[in-house]
Protein backbone atom coordinates (compact mmCIF):
# COMPACT_ATOMS: atom_id res chain seq x y z
CA UNK A 1 0.00 0.00 0.00
CA UNK A 2 0.67 3.82 -0.70
CA UNK A 3 -0.47 6.72 1.89
CA UNK A 4 0.60 10.07 2.85
CA UNK A 5 0.86 11.30 6.36
CA UNK A 6 0.59 15.33 6.15
CA UNK A 7 0.36 17.42 9.80
CA UNK A 8 -0.03 20.95 11.06
CA UNK A 9 -1.56 22.27 8.18
CA UNK A 10 -2.96 25.05 10.27
CA UNK A 11 -5.45 26.11 6.88
CA UNK A 12 -5.51 30.10 6.92
CA UNK A 13 -3.73 30.90 9.90
CA UNK A 14 -3.49 34.58 10.79
CA UNK A 15 -0.32 36.84 9.92
CA UNK A 16 0.88 38.68 12.58
CA UNK A 17 3.36 41.55 12.38
CA UNK A 18 3.26 42.25 8.26
CA UNK A 19 1.46 45.93 8.82
CA UNK A 20 5.47 46.66 9.85
CA UNK A 21 6.65 45.63 6.31
CA UNK A 22 4.91 47.56 3.48
CA UNK A 23 6.47 45.90 0.78
CA UNK A 24 5.45 42.52 2.40
CA UNK A 25 3.27 40.41 -0.10
CA UNK A 26 0.89 39.92 1.84
CA UNK A 27 -1.14 37.96 -0.49
CA UNK A 28 1.18 35.18 -1.42
CA UNK A 29 1.29 34.77 2.59
CA UNK A 30 -2.34 34.44 3.41
CA UNK A 31 -2.91 31.73 0.48
CA UNK A 32 -0.08 29.89 1.28
CA UNK A 33 -1.01 27.36 3.75
CA UNK A 34 -4.64 26.75 0.74
CA UNK A 35 -1.49 26.54 -1.87
CA UNK A 36 0.47 24.31 -0.44
CA UNK A 37 -2.46 22.08 0.33
CA UNK A 38 -3.89 21.72 -2.92
CA UNK A 39 -0.83 20.77 -4.34
CA UNK A 40 -0.81 18.06 -1.50
CA UNK A 41 -4.01 16.59 -2.74
CA UNK A 42 -3.04 16.68 -6.27
CA UNK A 43 -0.21 14.68 -5.71
CA UNK A 44 -2.40 12.47 -3.55
CA UNK A 45 -4.79 11.99 -7.05
CA UNK A 46 -2.07 11.86 -9.44
CA UNK A 47 0.01 9.17 -7.18
CA UNK A 48 -3.49 7.26 -6.68
CA UNK A 49 -2.62 6.74 -3.61
CA UNK A 50 -4.55 4.24 -0.79
CA UNK A 51 -5.22 6.55 1.61
CA UNK A 52 -4.45 10.03 3.76
CA UNK A 53 -3.65 10.39 7.08
CA UNK A 54 -3.44 13.91 8.71
CA UNK A 55 -2.76 14.13 12.16
CA UNK A 56 -4.05 17.43 13.95
CA UNK A 57 -3.38 21.22 13.45
CA UNK A 58 -5.64 20.57 10.01
CA UNK A 59 -7.12 24.26 11.28
CA UNK A 60 -5.40 27.47 13.48
CA UNK A 61 -8.18 27.47 15.54
CA UNK A 62 -12.13 28.67 15.06
CA UNK A 63 -12.36 29.82 11.56
CA UNK A 64 -12.97 33.57 10.71
CA UNK A 65 -15.82 32.65 8.69
CA UNK A 66 -16.86 29.45 6.70
CA UNK A 67 -14.48 29.78 3.53
CA UNK A 68 -11.84 27.60 5.42
CA UNK A 69 -14.41 25.08 6.28
CA UNK A 70 -15.39 25.36 2.91
CA UNK A 71 -12.31 24.78 0.55
CA UNK A 72 -11.43 21.59 2.97
CA UNK A 73 -14.49 20.45 2.22
CA UNK A 74 -13.98 20.91 -1.19
CA UNK A 75 -10.23 19.47 -1.32
CA UNK A 76 -11.75 16.33 0.27
CA UNK A 77 -14.39 15.97 -1.85
CA UNK A 78 -11.52 15.60 -4.81
CA UNK A 79 -10.43 12.78 -2.75
CA UNK A 80 -13.92 11.12 -2.43
CA UNK A 81 -14.23 11.56 -6.25
CA UNK A 82 -10.67 9.40 -6.82
CA UNK A 83 -11.59 6.94 -4.13
CA UNK A 84 -9.23 7.97 -1.84
CA UNK A 85 -10.38 7.58 1.99
CA UNK A 86 -8.58 10.24 4.71
CA UNK A 87 -8.22 9.73 8.11
CA UNK A 88 -8.95 12.96 10.01
CA UNK A 89 -7.25 14.01 13.79
CA UNK A 90 -7.64 16.96 15.34
CA UNK A 91 -5.03 18.33 17.61
CA UNK A 92 -4.80 21.20 20.32
CA UNK A 93 -5.56 24.33 17.38
CA UNK A 94 -8.24 22.51 16.54
CA UNK A 95 -9.79 20.63 18.95
CA UNK A 96 -12.98 20.13 19.57
CA UNK A 97 -13.71 22.57 22.04
CA UNK A 98 -11.37 25.34 20.15
CA UNK A 99 -14.10 24.94 16.71
CA UNK A 100 -17.23 26.55 16.65
CA UNK A 101 -17.93 25.93 13.42
CA UNK A 102 -18.24 22.86 11.67
CA UNK A 103 -19.35 21.34 8.46
CA UNK A 104 -20.54 17.98 6.71
CA UNK A 105 -17.22 16.03 5.43
CA UNK A 106 -17.62 13.98 2.26
CA UNK A 107 -18.36 10.17 3.12
CA UNK A 108 -14.70 9.30 2.49
CA UNK A 109 -13.50 11.37 5.44
CA UNK A 110 -12.69 9.39 8.75
CA UNK A 111 -13.02 11.78 11.68
CA UNK A 112 -11.25 10.38 15.33
CA UNK A 113 -13.43 11.20 18.33
CA UNK A 114 -12.19 12.88 21.17
CA UNK A 115 -13.59 10.82 23.84
CA UNK A 116 -11.74 7.97 23.24
CA UNK A 117 -9.52 6.38 21.17
CA UNK A 118 -11.01 4.74 18.50
CA UNK A 119 -9.76 2.34 15.51
CA UNK A 120 -11.31 2.22 11.68
CA UNK A 121 -10.16 -1.10 9.65
CA UNK A 122 -9.85 -0.87 5.68
CA UNK A 123 -10.66 -4.92 5.18
CA UNK A 124 -9.54 -4.60 1.51
CA UNK A 125 -6.04 -3.01 2.55
CA UNK A 126 -5.77 -4.89 5.62
CA UNK A 127 -4.94 -2.17 7.50
CA UNK A 128 -6.40 -0.42 11.27
CA UNK A 129 -5.89 2.85 11.62
CA UNK A 130 -6.18 3.98 15.77
CA UNK A 131 -6.36 7.37 16.86
CA UNK A 132 -7.91 10.21 19.20
CA UNK A 133 -8.21 14.08 18.67
CA UNK A 134 -7.80 16.65 21.51
CA UNK A 135 -11.12 17.22 23.39
CA UNK A 136 -9.30 20.87 24.59
CA UNK A 137 -6.00 22.52 23.45
CA UNK A 138 -4.63 22.03 26.43
CA UNK A 139 -4.43 18.23 26.67
CA UNK A 140 -1.45 16.74 28.98
CA UNK A 141 -2.68 13.32 29.37
CA UNK A 142 -0.36 10.49 27.82
CA UNK A 143 -3.09 9.36 24.75
CA UNK A 144 -0.93 6.79 23.43
CA UNK A 145 -1.10 4.50 26.87
CA UNK A 146 -5.17 4.80 26.10
CA UNK A 147 -4.71 3.35 22.56
CA UNK A 148 -5.69 -0.31 21.79
CA UNK A 149 -3.58 -3.17 21.02
CA UNK A 150 -2.97 -4.09 17.41
CA UNK A 151 -5.08 -5.92 15.23
CA UNK A 152 -3.12 -9.03 14.17
CA UNK A 153 -3.17 -9.96 10.79
CA UNK A 154 -3.50 -6.13 9.75
CA UNK A 155 -1.06 -3.05 9.12
CA UNK A 156 -1.53 -0.71 12.33
CA UNK A 157 -1.14 2.81 12.66
CA UNK A 158 -1.27 4.73 15.24
CA UNK A 159 -2.19 8.61 14.56
CA UNK A 160 -1.16 10.94 17.63
CA UNK A 161 -0.55 14.78 18.30
CA UNK A 162 1.85 14.78 20.66
CA UNK A 163 5.28 16.72 21.66
CA UNK A 164 7.13 13.32 22.46
CA UNK A 165 9.88 13.50 24.29
CA UNK A 166 12.99 15.41 23.78
CA UNK A 167 10.60 18.33 21.77
CA UNK A 168 11.24 21.22 24.20
CA UNK A 169 10.80 23.76 21.33
CA UNK A 170 6.87 22.81 21.40
CA UNK A 171 4.27 22.43 23.82
CA UNK A 172 3.94 18.80 26.02
CA UNK A 173 1.04 18.43 24.58
CA UNK A 174 0.07 14.18 24.85
CA UNK A 175 3.61 13.41 26.28
CA UNK A 176 4.63 9.89 25.49
CA UNK A 177 8.29 8.57 24.57
CA UNK A 178 9.49 6.89 22.01
CA UNK A 179 10.19 3.80 23.87
CA UNK A 180 6.54 3.53 24.62
CA UNK A 181 5.03 3.83 20.94
CA UNK A 182 8.34 1.30 19.87
CA UNK A 183 6.68 -1.29 22.45
CA UNK A 184 2.52 -0.80 21.52
CA UNK A 185 2.82 -3.33 18.57
CA UNK A 186 2.11 -0.59 15.49
CA UNK A 187 4.04 -0.72 11.89
CA UNK A 188 3.73 2.85 11.55
CA UNK A 189 3.26 6.05 13.97
CA UNK A 190 1.58 9.03 11.96
CA UNK A 191 2.53 11.97 14.43
CA UNK A 192 1.84 15.56 14.68
CA UNK A 193 2.44 18.57 16.67
CA UNK A 194 6.11 18.83 16.18
CA UNK A 195 6.63 21.50 12.90
CA UNK A 196 10.18 20.22 12.00
CA UNK A 197 10.56 16.34 9.91
CA UNK A 198 11.87 13.44 12.02
CA UNK A 199 11.94 9.64 11.12
CA UNK A 200 12.75 6.89 13.97
CA UNK A 201 12.79 3.10 12.02
CA UNK A 202 12.34 0.63 14.31
CA UNK A 203 9.81 -2.08 15.88
CA UNK A 204 7.62 0.95 14.58
CA UNK A 205 8.36 3.45 11.95
CA UNK A 206 7.88 6.88 13.93
CA UNK A 207 7.93 9.58 11.77
CA UNK A 208 7.08 13.13 12.09
CA UNK A 209 6.30 14.70 8.99
CA UNK A 210 6.64 18.99 10.08
CA UNK A 211 4.38 20.77 9.22
CA UNK A 212 3.07 21.79 5.40
CA UNK A 213 4.22 25.16 4.93
CA UNK A 214 6.34 27.87 6.86
CA UNK A 215 4.42 30.79 8.24
CA UNK A 216 7.48 32.41 9.82
CA UNK A 217 11.10 33.29 9.58
CA UNK A 218 11.11 30.25 12.93
CA UNK A 219 10.31 27.93 10.58
CA UNK A 220 12.83 28.17 7.48
CA UNK A 221 13.63 25.43 4.92
CA UNK A 222 11.87 22.79 3.23
CA UNK A 223 8.39 21.90 4.10
CA UNK A 224 5.52 19.34 3.49
CA UNK A 225 4.00 15.42 4.37
CA UNK A 226 5.57 12.23 3.72
CA UNK A 227 4.66 9.40 1.01
CA UNK A 228 4.78 6.11 3.03
CA UNK A 229 4.99 2.91 1.02
CA UNK A 230 4.90 -0.47 2.43
CA UNK A 231 5.56 -3.73 0.54
CA UNK A 232 4.08 -6.69 0.85
CA UNK A 233 6.25 -8.15 3.97
CA UNK A 234 4.99 -4.97 5.70
CA UNK A 235 8.81 -3.01 5.34
CA UNK A 236 8.27 0.89 5.41
CA UNK A 237 9.84 3.71 2.96
CA UNK A 238 9.26 6.68 3.78
CA UNK A 239 10.18 9.86 1.16
CA UNK A 240 9.59 13.46 1.91
CA UNK A 241 6.90 15.26 -0.18
CA UNK A 242 7.84 18.86 -0.66
CA UNK A 243 4.55 21.19 -1.48
CA UNK A 244 5.61 24.41 0.22
CA UNK A 245 4.96 27.74 -2.17
CA UNK A 246 6.96 29.93 0.12
CA UNK A 247 9.58 29.11 1.57
CA UNK A 248 11.55 31.12 4.81
CA UNK A 249 15.13 31.67 4.53
CA UNK A 250 18.09 33.22 7.44
CA UNK A 251 20.67 34.10 5.22
CA UNK A 252 23.92 34.55 7.06
CA UNK A 253 26.59 37.40 5.42
CA UNK A 254 30.39 36.92 6.83
CA UNK A 255 31.55 40.24 6.44
CA UNK A 256 34.50 40.28 7.92
CA UNK A 257 36.33 40.85 4.98
CA UNK A 258 34.80 43.98 4.20
CA UNK A 259 36.42 47.36 5.23
CA UNK A 260 33.11 49.83 3.99
CA UNK A 261 29.12 50.11 3.88
CA UNK A 262 29.45 49.56 0.29
CA UNK A 263 31.09 46.56 0.56
CA UNK A 264 29.09 45.07 2.69
CA UNK A 265 26.07 45.81 0.63
CA UNK A 266 28.21 43.73 -2.07
CA UNK A 267 28.01 40.81 0.04
CA UNK A 268 24.81 40.45 0.38
CA UNK A 269 23.97 41.28 -3.11
CA UNK A 270 26.30 37.94 -3.99
CA UNK A 271 25.02 35.65 -1.43
CA UNK A 272 21.27 36.46 -2.36
CA UNK A 273 22.69 36.05 -6.12
CA UNK A 274 23.89 32.54 -5.18
CA UNK A 275 20.66 31.36 -3.06
CA UNK A 276 18.48 32.43 -5.61
CA UNK A 277 20.69 30.05 -7.47
CA UNK A 278 20.55 26.93 -5.43
CA UNK A 279 16.42 26.82 -5.04
CA UNK A 280 13.52 25.44 -7.22
CA UNK A 281 12.58 28.82 -9.68
CA UNK A 282 9.02 28.95 -8.65
CA UNK A 283 9.20 29.07 -4.92
CA UNK A 284 9.03 32.57 -3.41
CA UNK A 285 11.67 33.08 -0.82
CA UNK A 286 10.98 35.48 2.42
CA UNK A 287 14.72 36.25 3.49
CA UNK A 288 15.79 37.64 6.92
CA UNK A 289 19.38 38.77 5.88
CA UNK A 290 21.71 37.87 9.32
CA UNK A 291 25.20 40.46 8.77
CA UNK A 292 27.55 38.89 11.15
CA UNK A 293 31.87 38.92 11.60
CA UNK A 294 34.85 40.61 13.34
CA UNK A 295 34.68 43.54 10.72
CA UNK A 296 36.17 46.66 10.80
CA UNK A 297 33.33 48.03 9.30
CA UNK A 298 31.33 47.38 12.29
CA UNK A 299 31.51 50.83 13.51
CA UNK A 300 29.85 52.26 10.61
CA UNK A 301 27.32 49.87 10.37
CA UNK A 302 25.78 50.87 13.96
CA UNK A 303 22.65 52.12 14.10
CA UNK A 304 22.51 51.87 10.02
CA UNK A 305 19.45 48.97 9.74
CA UNK A 306 17.26 51.34 7.99
CA UNK A 307 19.93 51.93 5.44
CA UNK A 308 21.29 49.11 5.06
CA UNK A 309 17.09 47.39 4.38
CA UNK A 310 17.04 49.87 2.15
CA UNK A 311 20.14 49.58 0.05
CA UNK A 312 19.46 45.65 0.06
CA UNK A 313 15.74 46.02 -1.29
CA UNK A 314 17.71 47.71 -4.06
CA UNK A 315 19.69 44.27 -4.77
CA UNK A 316 16.51 42.73 -4.38
CA UNK A 317 15.01 44.48 -6.91
CA UNK A 318 17.84 43.48 -9.45
CA UNK A 319 17.84 40.43 -8.90
CA UNK A 320 13.99 39.70 -9.60
CA UNK A 321 11.70 41.21 -6.57
CA UNK A 322 8.78 38.29 -7.51
CA UNK A 323 11.23 35.38 -6.58
CA UNK A 324 12.96 37.67 -3.20
CA UNK A 325 10.85 39.24 -0.37
CA UNK A 326 13.37 40.96 2.19
CA UNK A 327 12.08 40.04 5.51
CA UNK A 328 14.42 41.69 7.70
CA UNK A 329 18.33 43.20 8.22
CA UNK A 330 19.82 42.26 11.19
CA UNK A 331 23.27 43.42 12.08
CA UNK A 332 25.17 40.79 14.51
CA UNK A 333 28.83 42.12 13.77
CA UNK A 334 31.94 42.97 16.23
CA UNK A 335 34.90 44.96 16.48
CA UNK A 336 38.04 43.54 15.77
CA UNK A 337 40.68 43.21 18.63
CA UNK A 338 42.65 46.39 18.47
CA UNK A 339 45.97 46.26 17.02
CA UNK A 340 49.02 47.52 18.93
CA UNK A 341 49.64 51.52 18.55
CA UNK A 342 51.43 54.16 19.49
CA UNK A 343 51.65 54.27 23.17
CA UNK A 344 49.84 57.73 23.39
CA UNK A 345 46.76 56.54 21.50
CA UNK A 346 47.02 53.57 23.56
CA UNK A 347 46.50 55.16 26.81
CA UNK A 348 43.58 57.47 25.37
CA UNK A 349 41.65 54.67 24.21
CA UNK A 350 42.15 52.34 27.47
CA UNK A 351 41.02 55.83 29.11
CA UNK A 352 37.74 55.98 27.29
CA UNK A 353 37.11 52.08 27.62
CA UNK A 354 37.62 52.67 31.69
CA UNK A 355 35.14 55.50 31.27
CA UNK A 356 32.68 53.10 29.48
CA UNK A 357 32.73 50.52 31.98
CA UNK A 358 32.47 52.96 34.88
CA UNK A 359 29.19 54.22 33.45
CA UNK A 360 27.87 50.95 33.72
CA UNK A 361 27.57 51.48 37.71
CA UNK A 362 27.25 55.32 37.69
CA UNK A 363 23.86 55.65 39.02
CA UNK A 364 23.75 59.35 38.68
CA UNK A 365 25.08 58.68 35.13
CA UNK A 366 23.15 56.32 33.86
CA UNK A 367 19.63 58.22 35.60
CA UNK A 368 20.63 61.50 33.63
CA UNK A 369 20.54 59.58 30.34
CA UNK A 370 17.42 57.61 30.74
CA UNK A 371 15.58 60.54 31.14
CA UNK A 372 17.53 61.73 27.81
CA UNK A 373 16.70 58.77 25.88
CA UNK A 374 12.97 58.67 27.33
CA UNK A 375 12.56 62.28 25.35
CA UNK A 376 13.86 60.41 22.08
CA UNK A 377 11.48 57.41 22.57
CA UNK A 378 8.59 59.17 22.88
CA UNK A 379 9.43 61.48 19.87
CA UNK A 380 9.99 58.58 17.81
CA UNK A 381 7.49 57.84 14.73
CA UNK A 382 5.31 54.91 15.47
CA UNK A 383 6.79 52.81 12.66
CA UNK A 384 9.97 52.54 14.98
CA UNK A 385 8.06 51.63 18.35
CA UNK A 386 8.30 48.34 17.29
CA UNK A 387 11.57 47.80 15.56
CA UNK A 388 14.49 49.58 17.92
CA UNK A 389 15.26 46.60 20.28
CA UNK A 390 16.65 49.48 22.70
CA UNK A 391 13.80 50.99 23.18
CA UNK A 392 11.98 48.58 25.63
CA UNK A 393 15.35 48.14 27.79
CA UNK A 394 15.23 52.45 27.95
CA UNK A 395 11.39 52.08 29.17
CA UNK A 396 12.65 49.77 31.47
CA UNK A 397 15.51 51.15 33.01
CA UNK A 398 18.11 49.04 31.67
CA UNK A 399 20.93 50.30 29.96
CA UNK A 400 23.63 47.78 30.51
CA UNK A 401 23.11 46.17 26.99
CA UNK A 402 23.17 49.16 25.13
CA UNK A 403 26.25 50.94 26.86
CA UNK A 404 27.55 47.20 25.87
CA UNK A 405 26.61 47.56 22.27
CA UNK A 406 27.66 51.20 21.78
CA UNK A 407 31.01 51.10 23.80
CA UNK A 408 32.73 48.66 20.96
CA UNK A 409 31.10 50.57 18.33
CA UNK A 410 32.56 54.02 19.68
CA UNK A 411 35.93 51.75 20.70
CA UNK A 412 35.70 50.63 16.53
CA UNK A 413 35.14 53.79 15.21
CA UNK A 414 37.73 56.29 17.26
CA UNK A 415 40.03 53.40 16.05
CA UNK A 416 39.24 53.71 12.09
CA UNK A 417 39.03 57.67 12.55
CA UNK A 418 42.56 57.51 13.90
Amino acid sequence: MRFIHAADIHLDSPLTGLSAYQDAPVHRLRTATREAFTRLVSLAIDAAVDFMVIAGDLYDGNWKDHNTGLYFVAQMGRLNRAGIPVYLLYGNHDAESQMTRKLLMPGNVHVFPANKASTFTHNDLKLAVHGRSFKVAATTDNLAATYPPPVPGMFNIGVLHTALEGNAAHANYAPCSLAELQAKGYQYWALGHVHEYGMWPGEACVVFPGNLQGRNIRETGPRGAVMVNVDAQGHVQVERLLVDVLRWHRLVVDVSACDSFAQVVRAIGNAMQDLLAEQDSDLLLAVRVVVEGVSAVHGELFGQEGQLRAEVLGQVAALGHDRLWLEKVKLATSAPAEPATEHDRAEALADLRTLLLQAETDTDFLESLQSELMGLVGKAPPELQGSVPWFDDIRAGDLSGLLNEVGPALMAHLSKAE
